[in-house]
């Protein structure tokens, strides 16, 4: 198994997907073609994220999720330019494509990477495990840490698999002020990722800097009425919670907010950097 051979397949997938629109809605594609990165399961940036401060011990390494794990594939799934322009024109509150794209379409992502799962397990004799599906994975609960770590603060905001994480260490892009992981079809979207027991030619990370995209411009921290995100400590998960539970009551029964990742240089580009 190549790299070409494996987008050819996801491409297909991504093709024939029909639930990746909303029948009622006129023009309602909700994601664009993923953009798809490798990695190696045994990269040390992997075992880095169990490090306070990072993601925390209780994040699960490639190879903890299949042991025989040899790749990992990262894909980002741009927003469809209607669902970031329902958004880009709220300031208070979540655009409809965007409600549908965060719900109906984590579904459509869901699906097509359980169908790549199985079309690699059947049809190529591969072991493969896709982390944010398995019944292992796990988040945080408020007020109760995660299962397992005792003691963790109640503020701690995390899982023991993280697709941005996955993305920064297969090329896909770094990190932004807001958290989310800036590629080079921006931020605005959403990821998948499946470990393989294939190996595959890692992408060349093109970064260094685990925010070397970002230009600290503060679109972001303009973009979100909760001030949940500031220049000099980013975001605050807690407070970005708070709202997305209010909103799952507004919009049920769907929810989501995504300011932060709309209406900024880094939607659907890498900023250009500040002129000196």
């Amino acid at each position: 198994m190549d790299k070409k051979q494996l987008c050819e397949i996801i491409k297909k997938l991504y093709e024939e997907a029909k639930d990746n629109y909303i029948p009622t809605l006129p023009e309602s594609r909700l994601y664009e073609a993923p953009l798809v990165g490798v990695g190696s399961a045994s990269d040390p940036l992997f075992s880095d994220f169990k490090k306070p401060g990072v993601i925390g011990p209780w994040y699960m390494t490639p190879t903890e999720w299949l042991p025989e794990g040899k790749s990992v594939v990262s894909l980002f799934f741009p927003a469809s330019e209607e669902v970031k322009a329902s958004n880009r024109q709220m300031k208070d509150g979540t655009g409809e494509y965007w409600l549908y794209a965060r719900v109906e379409g984590q579904n459509f992502i869901q699906n097509l990477m359980m169908k790549l799962k199985s079309i690699l397990e059947s049809e190529y004799g591969l072991k493969t495990c896709v982390p944010q599906y398995d019944n292992r994975f796990k988040v945080m609960v408020k007020g109760k840490g995660i299962e397992g770590y005792p003691g963790i603060n109640e503020n701690t905001f995390g899982s023991n698999w993280s697709e941005r994480h996955a993305g920064f260490v297969c090329g896909l892009g770094t990190f932004g002020l807001s958290k989310g992981l800036i590629t080079e079809k921006g931020m605005a979207g959403r990821m998948g990722g499946i470990v393989i027991d294939s190996q595959m030619e890692p992408d060349k990370r093109t970064y260094s800097d685990i925010y070397e995209y970002c230009t600290r411009c503060g679109a972001c921290v303009k973009r979100c009425f909760m001030g949940a995100i500031t220049l000099e400590k980013g975001k605050d998960h807690n407070i970005c919670e708070k709202w997305l539970g209010e909103a799952k009551v507004k919009y049920a029964p769907r929810y989501g907010c995504g300011l932060c990742q709309t209406g900024t240089p880094c939607e659907s580009q890498i900023p250009k950097k500040h002129s000196a």
